[in-house]
């Protein structure tokens, strides 16, 4: 038996997205989808003392709406993002009591090396944040196997290739996804479950789920993946 998803990266995600990752075998980046604007691939949100505030990596996009262009071929227009992001978490969790423990590590992160692209940054992020949580997944590429056409038919082409027998998905994709598809493939359906997370000492109430995963990180330490696995409802 092994478990696959499928998703775009998005930048530094918020909890539902490790949970996903969490729970499967393998963790494939689905970035040679388009790229979209002013969604979770360039941006996320992270609590301050005046509200939720959007970090947004300033990324290129195509003059003519007909022009295609992918999340992996999606250039970092400004370089400067980097500092001006760091600053504003330092700003917001400098009184988080588990800053300062990952302080050293995210600042490298942000202020290390210049990607290029906006998927490069997606990765590092979430392979750290990874690490931090003890999530021991597979990160893979869909380059790394190719695409057919069809919207279902290639998430099923791709989890035969990498060997899966069940494949979880966001709940979003109940939209467009053609379950019959993955019957007739002989492919186990799951659906993730974003409810019952619990609350958490967060600095700035009131209490606020949607944000990124560093809100997690800093207010609960190593504790922070019991807060994703560990869930009411269950």
């Amino acid at each position: 038996m092994k478990k696959i998803a499928i998703l775009q990266s998005n930048y530094i995600p918020w909890k539902g997205y490790f949970d996903i990752i969490d729970q499967v075998d393998e963790f494939i980046f689905y970035d040679e989808m388009q790229y979209t604007k002013n969604d979770w691939r360039n941006r996320n949100k992270i609590k301050t003392q005046n509200g939720l505030i959007w970090l947004s990596i300033p990324c290129e996009t195509k003059g003519h709406i007909s022009e295609i262009q992918r999340i992996c071929d999606t250039k970092i227009v400004d370089k400067k993002w980097a500092k001006k992001h760091w600053a504003s978490i330092q700003n917001a969790y400098a009184k988080a009591p588990y800053f300062k423990q990952y302080k050293d590590m995210f600042e490298d992160l942000y202020l290390g090396k210049e990607e290029e692209f906006l998927c490069e940054v997606n990765y590092k992020f979430i392979k750290a944040i990874n690490n931090i949580l003890k999530i021991n997944t597979k990160l893979s590429f869909s380059q790394d196997y190719g695409l057919i056409e069809g919207k279902t038919e290639r998430l099923v082409d791709l989890v035969q290739k990498a060997g899966g027998t069940e494949y979880l998905s966001g709940p979003a994709a109940k939209d467009y996804i053609d379950e019959k598809l993955f019957q007739d493939a002989n492919i186990k359906l799951s659906w993730a479950d974003y409810s019952g997370y619990k609350e958490y000492s967060q600095l700035y109430p009131p209490f606020e789920h949607g944000v990124s995963i560093l809100d997690l990180i800093f207010n609960t330490g190593d504790d922070a993946i019991n807060y994703i696995r560990n869930k009411t409802n269950e």
